[in-house]
């Protein structure tokens, strides 16, 4: 597995690239932003994209998706069953304010715990709301590797002061989902550098 970090939007939300090195099969996760050395490098890299997947439904990781379906028609998007409202709501994701209205109808609705494999790649989606209501994680238990969008960053924890939001269920979403990880488990946040679970459980401050 290739994993290739793309900061993106306004808000230099961390992109992500995912290439199933087996098979060829690619997804996006977050493209908060899009442009062509985006694609250029998408293109240069042979891969075969075919998923757009969302860790949550905030304007600073949606924005590029107009862009991107332009270049890469076809993808499938990939989103907690519990985001469509954010993804539909334009205020309540937050991407009026940015001047960049954005809707969003994704084409596979997952829940906790929900499976999908894209290439030789075994996705599991866990349910982690706190930062949004449908926020999720992407796990792939063969790499121990963890999408964790802006429900856990290093040494810290996504915002809790939006609509929808609620420290409550984000620390119950850490504590109940992401610290059942192996302790090994590398993870890919939405802003800021990667960190991993054991660390994240021993010195993060806020859980």
């Amino acid at each position: 597995m290739q994993i290739t970090k793309m900061p993106s939007g306004y808000l230099g939300v961390n992109t992500y690239l995912v290439v199933d090195e087996e098979t060829n099969k690619a997804f996006i996760v977050d493209p908060g932003g899009w442009n062509d050395k985006m694609k250029n490098f998408v293109m240069s890299t042979g891969a075969d994209l075919e998923y757009i997947v969302l860790t949550h439904g905030h304007a600073d990781h949606i924005m590029g998706i107009p862009a991107l379906l332009k270049d890469f028609p076809g993808l499938k998007i990939v989103a907690d069953a519990e985001e469509q409202q954010m993804l539909s709501d334009p205020d309540f994701n937050m991407s009026r304010q940015f001047g960049m209205v954005t809707r969003v109808t994704p084409d596979v609705l997952v829940e906790d715990g929900d499976t999908m494999t894209i290439g030789s790649l075994e996705l599991t989606f866990l349910h982690t709301p706190g930062h949004s209501p449908g926020g999720m994680c992407i796990y792939i238990p063969a790499w121990k590797s963890c999408f964790s969008g802006d429900t856990l960053f290093q040494g810290s924890i996504g915002r809790t002061d939006f609509p929808g939001c609620s420290f409550k269920k984000l620390s119950d979403s850490i504590h109940n989902k992401l610290w059942t990880l192996p302790d090994e488990t590398d993870v890919y946040p939405g802003h800021m550098g990667p960190t991993n679970i054991g660390w994240e459980k021993e010195h993060n401050p806020f859980v």
